[in-house]
């Protein structure tokens, strides 16, 4: 075990699904999971292994934010050995054709300034997602009839910020889709500890129009996105 996962070495699968939000977690293992067995409550961050299409496939709750993130994402591979990571969260959408419980696939991610904590010592590499995924990713969401957008996406560290929508017209201007506070992470660690990654994102506002998912749809908000990811995680081995 480590400090923030109670798991034993070999819990986890090789590849592992990275919801933010434990709930989500839980509803995913329910949902797609054979078998689902919880590996890790410590701290309310749920983790679970079963098997999807015969294959272990693995669930791990990593909190909000880059700083919870990289402790789970760091963990997991460094002690764990996992060598594959997905990414199944929530983003703002950034331009009015992003339409809201839209899916986006994030092709790069881009930092929203060179001071937060997206662009961080030794993981501050140039990274993106693994190929072999991202190639996996886009032919299973045309097969699926799943909407989606594929393109840049924005990352920041701050929730709440009083420049609001403002503060992303250069990712705009660069073609930024939608943004959200760990993709850039994700891509970084992985690329340094030589693993694969891709980060699957499902709409639920729009800073552009104003327009906002109520929670009360959560779960179910979230089922093209888990699944894409279970189908990336079964195929794209």
């Amino acid at each position: 075990m480590t400090p923030h996962i109670e798991a034993d070495r070999g819990d986890y699968a090789d590849t592992v699904l990275l919801p933010g939000d434990p709930q989500r977690a839980e509803w995913m293992a329910r949902t797609f999971l054979e078998a689902p067995r919880c590996v890790n409550r410590r701290r309310g961050s749920l983790g679970f292994t079963g098997l999807f299409r015969g294959q272990p496939v693995s669930i791990q709750a990593t909190g909000i934010g880059v700083s919870s993130f990289l402790i789970y994402a760091h963990e997991l591979l460094g002690y764990y050995g996992v060598r594959t990571l997905i990414r199944t969260g929530t983003c703002g959408g950034l331009s009015a054709e992003v339409k809201l419980r839209s899916l986006v696939i994030s092709r790069w991610a881009r930092p929203e300034n060179t001071e937060n904590g997206q662009v961080f010592g030794l993981y501050d590499a140039d990274a993106g997602p693994d190929a072999g995924l991202l190639a996996c990713a886009l032919a299973k969401a045309a097969e699926l009839g799943i909407d989606h957008h594929a393109g840049l996406t924005a990352c920041t560290d701050i929730f709440y910020h009083p420049e609001a929508h403002a503060r992303y017209a250069e990712a705009r201007a660069l073609g930024a889709l939608a943004v959200d506070m760990e993709t850039s992470a994700l891509y970084r660690i992985a690329a340094h500890f030589g693993a694969r990654a891709l980060s699957l994102l499902t709409v639920v506002d729009n800073l552009a129009t104003g327009e906002l998912t109520d929670y009360s749809e959560r779960q179910e908000l979230f089922a093209d996105m888990g699944r894409l990811a279970f189908e990336i995680a079964a195929e794209g081995r």
